[in-house]
């Protein structure tokens, strides 16, 4: 019966996303298939033992990438929860605690930062951040686990601020009425009502800003120093997964150390989808 009401069209529309979702999945299998291959040889016992090290040492035989994967967490864990109040705080601005002009600039500043290049965040931050942090505390070079998390934190800002921004527009439409009646101001219907509300929206900013974090090249490999270590304090160079990758590939494609790259590939893929999932289950409400 509700195929009869069908508009003209719509049946090739829907075929059209089945076949771009089909497309996407076989993509993705593609690319595991892909790393999984590649790191076949190194399911050797004593080769695997050695990857999972932190020891990195090409030239003395040691490919451990546990330091690059740690340090793709720490930077991606620690860029997340500053950028994330940040972004709460601009969409609040925008939706209710600023003025309907200022709150339009803030808007197009935010959608203007989302097409800055990446490398352009990494050149402003190496002439400047980088200055103040090696002028502020007197430690290193200024290319450390600090710098490469602010950086970050700036990237992903715009990204995560978007995503707060559209789930507002959603919920404000349907508390309108309601915090009219109760003569609630716009402040009071934002933080009272929106706010709660946005709960998802929340998850989604934070998994995104993850992933966006997690991911990048650019800005690691620019501020963070590169030094294939475990930080000892947030001064402390370090390098991500994505910046050795960039590193090693530059430089060599025959070694262990080349197979080792498919390994961190491999992580990033597991990291990211393990994320993804867990966001899903838990707006779910825990079904699959």
């Amino acid at each position: 019966m509700h195929s009869l009401h069908r508009r003209p069209g719509e049946g090739i529309a829907l075929a059209a996303v089945r076949l771009s979702a089909l497309l996407t999945g076989c993509v993705v299998a593609a690319l595991l298939a892909f790393l999984v291959h590649f790191c076949l040889p190194l399911l050797d016992p004593k080769t695997l033992a050695g990857l999972l090290t932190a020891d990195w040492r090409p030239f003395h035989g040691g490919f451990g990438i546990l330091a690059m994967a740690a340090g793709s967490l720490l930077l991606a864990l620690s860029a997340v929860p500053l950028a994330f109040p940040v972004a709460v705080g601009v969409c609040c601005f925008i939706h209710g605690l600023g003025s309907p002009r200022a709150a339009r600039l803030v808007l197009r500043a935010v959608q203007l930062m989302t097409g800055v290049p990446t490398v352009v965040y990494g050149f402003v931050a190496v002439f400047v951040l980088v200055p103040l942090l090696r002028a502020a505390f007197h430690h290193g070079s200024g290319f450390s686990w600090l710098a490469a998390a602010l950086g970050l934190a700036v990237l992903i800002l715009p990204t995560m601020t978007l995503m707060i921004h559209s789930q507002f527009q959603v919920a404000e439409p349907r508390i309108r009425l309601t915090a009219a009646a109760l003569g609630l101001t716009r402040a009071q219907r934002l933080l009272h009502l929106v706010v709660p509300l946005s709960r998802r929206g929340f998850a989604a900013a934070l998994v995104l800003g993850f992933g966006r974090a997690v991911g990048d090249t650019m800005i690691p490999l620019m501020l963070s120093g590169n030094a294939a270590q475990l930080p000892g304090s947030p001064l402390d160079s370090l390098r991500a997964l994505t910046a050795h990758i960039a590193l090693v590939v530059a430089t060599d494609s025959h070694s262990l150390a080349y197979l080792s790259l498919f390994a961190a590939g491999l992580f990033l893929f597991t990291a990211t989808a393990g994320v993804t999932i867990a966001l899903r289950w838990i707006q779910g409400g825990g079904r699959p």
